[in-house]
């Protein structure tokens, strides 16, 4: 797999230019900066949370942790991290633990933290564990124009 299809046909279709950063396989969005020499503070993860209404997206640079409370206070709504399995059901397409920042390639909202509002550029995972997703800044942005902004992480 390189780029899980829905993912892929979304970016296609908003006309967002992007290239693909293979690696060798790893277990984290951390291990996956190292692997493929880019920045973890570029490198977007995508944290799902469940709340009574459904699903959201948290995400967040690699090098930063979710503060929860925040992150409940800025939704206004109670939080839970999703299950493996709730996570395998949203992203059919893709290898467990490597869902994309782009939710609405699969219906789903998002929420970013502001500290990659202004990156250049961003990296994210693609769909698997072996590829990375790398568009410029104004492109990752363009891609994330729905998503609510706010700080809810912390550098780690």
């Amino acid at each position: 797999m390189t780029i899980a299809r829905k993912l892929q046909d979304y970016i296609d279709r908003e006309g967002i230019a992007y290239d693909t950063v293979p690696h060798h396989r790893t277990a984290t969005t951390s291990q996956s900066a190292q692997a493929a020499h880019v920045p973890g503070s570029r490198l977007a993860k995508t944290v799902v949370v469940h709340h009574e209404a459904g699903y959201v997206l948290a995400v967040v640079p690699s090098t930063h942790r979710i503060e929860l409370t925040t992150l409940q206070e800025v939704m206004n709504r109670r939080l839970g991290l999703a299950s493996e399995d709730e996570v395998s059901t949203l992203f059919s397409d893709c290898d467990e633990g490597a869902a994309p920042p782009v939710g609405m390639a699969y219906n789903v909202p998002v929420i970013m933290d502001e500290s990659l509002g202004n990156a250049n550029d961003v990296y994210f995972e693609g769909g698997d564990h072996r590829t990375l997703v790398h568009v410029s800044g104004s492109n990752f942005r363009t891609l994330m124009k729905d998503a609510q902004i706010a700080r809810f992480s912390h550098a780690s």
